[in-house]
């Protein structure tokens, strides 16, 4: 097969989507495909005609690229490509409008609010703390920061407006964060994410040994989060694979956070991990994604 790996992008992950690039490229030549690569520009669109590939493995994470605008073109281009289309994709990208979604589906979220400009914050009451404020649309935790009072909250959440245009501001659960990868419709193995620095931030998720990874063995939690998850895999229309987030609190209620349409494939990314330990390496993970149909 003829696959072209679109990477790197202008986003804030642009490092992080290079890793997963190189990854994905690697274990594709490893399996025998003829392997193109491509960076984000304005001459993608040519170049891929040109190209005419079988398929497109979009390898780019954070906005432009996970936020459907990739997928819009490829669709106009007429090339297929991994991952979800470009409506799941614009909705996912914004965690705001993931969790309207999903709230109305009876999935458990925290509480939120949203601050689109300066002025939202002269009427905020927020009065829950700690809180978690972070861009509506950025992954990889990026911007995210746990506060403790009203004053510190306004303060970061100015800052960030400048940034992102968009704010959230989200109760904190006490608990546990787990995460459910999904593989073509069926849940993989649970995973417990520990962090050395209490909060899993950009640091925690991409500095080695910054946080300890456990496969959860409770099969009755493991049951409950797989349910969970292929609801909203439906609901959202999601399609080959994604990785969805979670807080368990300390009374055992589980919490939706967030959807990952494009989960990272570096060292130390959850999805290849949660393959892992269901007995899925690497490279055989790349080859169910790149074709079409169940595991």
């Amino acid at each position: 097969m003829k696959v072209a790996v679109i990477m790197g992008g202008k986003s804030s992950e642009r490092e992080i989507s290079l890793k997963t690039g190189r990854a994905i490229v690697k274990a594709l030549k490893e399996l025998g495909h003829e392997v193109y690569t491509f960076d984000l520009s304005p001459e993608l669109p040519c170049k891929l005609l040109e190209l005419k590939p079988d398929k497109v493995f979009i390898a780019l994470h954070g906005r432009p690229g996970e936020d459907g605008t990739v997928q819009g073109m490829l669709e106009i281009l007429g090339i297929p490509y991994t991952g979800s289309d470009t409506i799941t994709s614009a909705v996912c990208i914004d965690k705001d409008f993931t969790k309207r979604i999903l709230q109305r589906e009876n999935v458990k979220t925290p509480a939120w609010e949203v601050i689109y400009e300066e002025k939202d914050l002269e009427h905020l009451r927020w009065n829950t703390f700690p809180a978690v404020v972070k861009p509506a649309r950025e992954g990889s935790s990026i911007g995210l920061k746990v506060v403790n009072s009203l004053s510190e909250l306004k303060e970061y959440a100015e800052k960030l407006l400048k940034k992102s245009g968009k704010v959230m501001i989200e109760e904190f659960i006490k608990g546990k964060d787990l995460t459910v990868g999904i593989l073509k419709g069926e849940p993989l193995p649970v995973i417990e994410i520990r962090p050395k620095k209490g909060i899993y931030d950009y640091e925690s998720k991409y500095t080695k040994g910054m946080s300890e990874y456990i496969i959860i063995k409770d099969e009755a939690l493991t049951k409950k989060l797989h349910e969970i998850s292929k609801k909203i895999y439906r609901v959202l229309s999601l399609k080959d694979f994604a990785r969805i987030d979670f807080r368990l609190s300390e009374e055992g209620e589980i919490y939706f956070l967030e959807v990952n349409t494009i989960p990272g494939m570096t060292e130390l990314s959850l999805l290849p991990m949660a393959a892992g330990a269901k007995g899925v390496d690497f490279q055989k993970l790349i080859d169910i994604i790149i074709y079409e149909g169940e595991i």
